[in-house]
C-alpha cells in the first residue's frame, strides 16, 4: 500500500504544483508541504525544486515519481486479486479523470454522480481540457482515464467508444441565417466563429470541410473563442455562425435563444471515447467506470 505521504507526492508531481495538488486531495496547501517535506527529510534529499508559484522535480523526485508509478499499477492489481477472493473487500479508490469541454459540462457529470452512488468509497478527480491536452495528460500520466472527441488516433493508447453526437451550426435568433438552408460552400462567404485549435469540436468540423475540399483557412473566421460556454455566449449576441455540440445547445434551440442552421452536405457526427494508455486497460477501477458509463448512456439509446 502506498502511504499517505507517498499518494501527496505523486499528486503534486502529476501537477507540479502544491496549490493544485491540495485542491485536488482536499487539503491545505501546508499540510501537503508538510507531507512532502517528510518523505525529503525521509530520503536524506530534495524532491522538487521550487521556482516561484510552480515546482519541478528533482533527478531524484523523478526517480520516485516513475517507481510509484510502477507501484501504483502494482497496487491496483493486488486490489483486483483481492476482490475476487472477498466480496468484502472494498479499499478506498482515488481516480482522476480528464475529460474535453462538452463531455466536462454536459455528458459526463450524471455519470460521475451515479458512479459514486454505487461505489462511494472512490474518490473522482474531474479535470476539464481540450481533447488535445487530454491525451497529452494522459501519456504524462497527469490523468488515469481521459474522454475525448474528434481527434487522431495515437498507437500507445487504447480507445473505448462511449456514445456519438452531432456537431450543429446555430446562430442567434436575430440573425436571418436560420431562414436560409445551406451548403458547405456556402460557408465560404458566412462569417464563422470557432473553437480554439486542440479542440475535438473543431477537428471534427476541419474533418468535414475537408471532405468538400475546403479549409479552415478558407473561411471568413471572425473570431476563436478557447471553450464551449465561450463560444455559445459569443454567438447569442453577435451575428455570426458558429458550430457547436447539440448536447451543448439543446437548451438554448428549444428556448429559441438559438437557431439551427441546416447545412445539408456537411456530415458533423462525432465520437466520444475513453482513452487509456496501453496496459492499463484491465485495471479494475478504470474498467468499472468504463463499463458504468457505457451502460449509462445505452439505457438512454
Amino acid at each position: 500500500m502506498l502511504s499517505h505521504a507517498h499518494e501527496i507526492f505523486l499528486e503534486v508531481a502529476r501537477e507540479l504544483s502544491f496549490t493544485k495538488a491540495g485542491q485536488t486531495l482536499f487539503l491545505s496547501q501546508s499540510a501537503v508541504s508538510k507531507q512532502v517535506k517528510a518523505l525529503e527529510e525521509y530520503y536524506k534529499t530534495g524532491l522538487f525544486e521550487r521556482l516561484g508559484n510552480s515546482v519541478v522535480l528533482t533527478s531524484a523526485g523523478e526517480l520516485l515519481y516513475q517507481k510509484l508509478l510502477l507501484a501504483k499499477q502494482l497496487q491496483h492489481e493486488l486490489h483486483q486479486e483481492f476482490t475476487t477472493l472477498s466480496k468484502d473487500f472494498s479499499p478506498q479508490v482515488r481516480m482522476v479523470i480528464g475529460a474535453s469541454t462538452t463531455i466536462s459540462l454536459y455528458i459526463i457529470p450524471p455519470v460521475l454522480s451515479a458512479y459514486l452512488g454505487k461505489f462511494p468509497n472512490t474518490q473522482l478527480t474531474l479535470k476539464n481540457r481540450n481533447s488535445e491536452n487530454i491525451l497529452k495528460a494522459l501519456l504524462e500520466h497527469e490523468i488515469d482515464l481521459g474522454i475525448i472527441e474528434g481527434i487522431h488516433k495515437v498507437s500507445n493508447v487504447t480507445y473505448t467508444p462511449l456514445l456519438t453526437d452531432e456537431v450543429v451550426a446555430v446562430c442567434s435568433a436575430r440573425n436571418p441565417l436560420h431562414r436560409e438552408g445551406l451548403v458547405a460552400q456556402d460557408l465560404r462567404q458566412i462569417p464563422v466563429a470557432l473553437r480554439e485549435s486542440g479542440s475535438g469540436t473543431l477537428a471534427v468540423l476541419e474533418e468535414a470541410l475537408a471532405a468538400r475540399h475546403i479549409k479552415l483557412t478558407d473561411l471568413r473566421v471572425k473570431v476563436r473563442l478557447g471553450g464551449t460556454e465561450a463560444l455559445k455566449n459569443f454567438v447569442r449576441v453577435d451575428t455570426c455562425l458558429a458550430f457547436l455540440p447539440r448536447q451543448a445547445v439543446m437548451k438554448e434551440l428549444a428556448s429559441g435563444e438559438l437557431m439551427e442552421v441546416p447545412v445539408r452536405d456537411l456530415n458533423l457526427i462525432r465520437h466520444f471515447d475513453f482513452v487509456q494508455r496501453k496496459g492499463t486497460e484491465n485495471n479494475v477501477p478504470y474498467k468499472n467506470f468504463v463499463q458504468f458509463a457505457r451502460r449509462h448512456y445505452s439505457k438512454l439509446e
